[in-house]
């Protein structure tokens, strides 16, 4: 039998918050950004919450064609197959997430990138990337999350951290997807997704982008309370990693032009 999902559906419910997310940018920015760069865009749903703002424009960007066809074309949305290197599109907002910046596997890659998107921002844009880091950043193991599906479906998500090594800063990163349905598992899929990164930490990210040229860097906690009762966000820059970060912990880094 066909699960009814495939596994693009259940990665943007599983891993996915766009809703949140688009908020949470403009709040970054701190002005009245109006077009997005989603690099490593995947199914580019980042990019489809941001321009339902009047006038908002998006650019997504991604090598996998089936990941960028998986929503019908929007007038506002630009979809674009290409290396993250080489698109000339300007944005005022630039942002690689899902700690897809790991696709850059050495510092020379990385710097030449982060160069290539501080071309592309306009005057007052910001790029942004996430990453992960503290005390368990290069142990192995899993994280399972339940996670309610239309038409009575429930998946169970996984998160694997299969291989690390801190001498390297390279990790092996996997994706699990469970359906059940009155508790019966009906569909199993196990490496729906498998990533081969390089964990880049704060200060390797930060300093990077000092080279490339970004004018100033700053780190955010991505907050689960950052938003009001309208879905406004309002976030503020860490300024004590010991009193405001998890020993464990996901951050958004930023650097502005």
């Amino acid at each position: 039998m066909t699960p009814p999902f495939d596994k693009h559906d259940l990665y943007e419910t599983c891993v996915q918050s766009p809703r949140h997310l688009a908020p949470l940018l403009r709040a970054v920015h701190a002005k009245d950004p109006v077009v997005l760069g989603e690099d490593f865009a995947g199914t580019a749903a980042l990019s489809y919450e941001w321009v339902k703002r009047d006038g908002a424009r998006a650019v997504a960007v991604d090598l996998d064609t089936e990941a960028l066809a998986k929503h019908p074309d929007h007038p506002a949305v630009s979809k674009v197959v290409s290396d993250v290197r080489t698109v000339p599109d300007a944005c005022d907002v630039l942002f690689v997430g899902n700690f897809s910046i790991g696709y850059l596997h050495t510092r020379r890659e990385l710097v030449e990138y982060l160069r290539h998107a501080r071309e592309r921002l306009n005057p007052g844009g910001v790029f942004v990337c996430d990453t992960y880091g503290g005390e368990s950043a290069f142990l192995t193991g899993e994280v399972h999350r339940p996670h309610p599906m239309p038409g009575g479906y429930l998946c169970r998500y996984t998160w694997e951290q299969r291989h690390a090594d801190p001498l390297t800063g390279m990790v092996t990163d996997v994706i699990h997807f469970r359906l059940e349905k009155a508790g019966v598992i009906e569909h199993e899929m196990f490496d729906a997704f498998v990533y081969e990164w390089r964990l880049w930490s704060v200060p390797e990210l930060r300093d990077a982008m000092d080279e490339a040229g970004f004018a100033k860097t700053q780190v955010y906690a991505k907050l689960a309370d950052a938003w009001d009762d309208e879905g406004n966000a309002y976030v503020e820059p860490v300024k004590d990693a010991e009193d405001e970060l998890d020993e464990s912990f996901i951050v958004m880094v930023a650097g502005r032009v």
